[in-house]
């Protein structure tokens, strides 16, 4: 199925997004970040922990094949509109605003992964008093992080002077280790505690 930008340019995959085999958690061998993401939030709302989801992407479907009567198959779609960052909720009280990536580098994390739409809005997020943060994952490494959006909007907005990559030693001095586990396997908002409570 094509799927288009607002802009008419062609939508391809992430391949960072595939699943990953992880060395050293047999359970979550192959398991995706954003799979790990997913159940956790579940995870979490459940038990009353936190209200946070997955934002649901708006498409416009263009063309559609109807080989069978109850066989419909989309052909053709375009995004409405950009998207901003992938999850959002309500934990402790504080709205929380976040995207998730992965990486095979084994020293950096490429910003040729993020959009500008994505940095503005969690500009305007920090602005406005929200907790907004990025979990990006080293796969070779089996590390997952949680580091603040400021840290990366000041890379962002360097980048055309200085390098164009965060530092993993950056990410790993300034961020929190998301501690590996059994239910949740990755029980993200633990970091997130760390991280965000450490200056209130």
């Amino acid at each position: 199925m094509a799927i288009h930008y607002p802009n008419g340019r062609k939508f391809v995959p992430d391949t960072n997004d595939k699943p990953v085999a992880r060395g050293n958690s047999q359970s979550n061998r192959g398991m995706s970040l954003e799979n790990e993401l997913n159940l956790a939030n579940q995870y979490y709302l459940n038990r009353g922990i936190a209200n946070i989801h997955k934002k649901p992407t708006p498409i416009q479907i263009v063309n559609v094949d109807y080989p069978k009567r109850a066989a419909a198959k989309i052909t053709e779609a375009y995004f409405r509109q950009a998207s901003t960052t992938d999850y959002n909720g309500i934990y402790q009280g504080h709205y929380i605003d976040f995207d998730a990536k992965e990486t095979t580098s084994l020293t950096s994390f490429p910003l040729s992964n993020v959009h500008e739409h994505q940095v503005t809005h969690l500009r305007d997020i920090v602005n406005q008093g929200g907790w907004a943060f990025f979990i990006i994952r080293f796969s070779k490494l089996s590390e997952t992080y949680v580091i603040k959006a400021s840290l990366l909007i000041a890379y962002w907005d360097q980048q055309a002077t200085h390098r164009k990559s965060i530092p993993y030693v950056d990410i790993a001095t300034n961020g929190q280790l998301i501690e590996q586990n059994i239910m949740p396997t990755l029980p993200y908002l633990k970091a997130v505690d760390r991280l965000m409570l450490a200056n209130h």
